[in-house]
């Protein structure tokens, strides 16, 4: 997977040695130079010295094709701005932000960014966050419910249709992202690795749902 962590403190650099020796492609954007010393030796990742939020930064880290981002600075601000760049202009198909002010945390989930803690979480959960691949419930409406469900298409999804991985007709496809853009696909729309799907279904669906992805 393609990472990007924004601010290289403690959290910062821990999971970018962490995910970095699993295998992952990391790449860290720190305004402190300093703290890239908290990084090993032999540190597999990419490290860029600048602004966090600049987009030029963002860019050069290849926030148009990451997977995912976390943004990790010692300010909410700052993490609340690059999320919400990398959520709604670069559409990073999962976005975390690290908050301090408990008080903020509907804000952020309003924005469907996921959030951190890290005196509750630490570095093994957002590494859970970062690369978990499989199903995201955005919201249930109404008192049936109906789900609305985020899934991060895999390589072993891609090249089947909609219908083809959710044959079940009370499964509706909603939306799809694809790179920088979106639209709304048919239950015949061929899916491609890296899209972001979106879709309806009931409670009692959603469990073959969750049964097609574990497979």
């Amino acid at each position: 997977m393609k990472i990007i962590i924004v601010g290289c403190g403690r959290l910062g650099s821990g999971l970018a040695t962490t995910l970095a020796n699993d295998g992952n492609t990391i790449t860290v954007i720190c305004d402190d130079e300093k703290k890239f010393k908290r990084l090993p030796p032999d540190f597999k990742g990419t490290k860029i010295l600048g602004v966090e939020f600049d987009k030029g930064n963002l860019e050069k880290a290849g926030i148009e094709r990451a997977d995912s981002l976390i943004s990790c600075t010692e300010s909410d601000d700052i993490n609340a701005l690059v999320a919400r760049i990398a959520r709604n202009y670069y559409r990073v198909p999962r976005v975390i932000a690290r908050l301090y002010d408990q008080r903020k945390v509907d804000l952020y989930n309003a924005l469907g960014i996921q959030i951190i803690a890290t005196t509750r979480w630490g570095i093994a959960r957002a590494k859970e966050l970062l690369t978990f691949s499989h199903l995201e419930n955005v919201m249930s409406i109404g008192n049936t419910p109906v789900e609305i469900v985020r899934i991060t298409v895999s390589g072993m999804m891609a090249g089947n249709s909609i219908r083809d991985l959710f044959p079940v007709t009370d499964v509706q496809p909603i939306a799809i992202s694809r790179g920088n853009q979106s639209f709304i696909p048919t239950r015949t729309t061929t899916l491609e690795a890296g899209d972001i799907l979106y879709l309806s279904a009931l409670d009692d669906t959603l469990q073959q749902v969750k049964r097609t992805l574990d497979l």
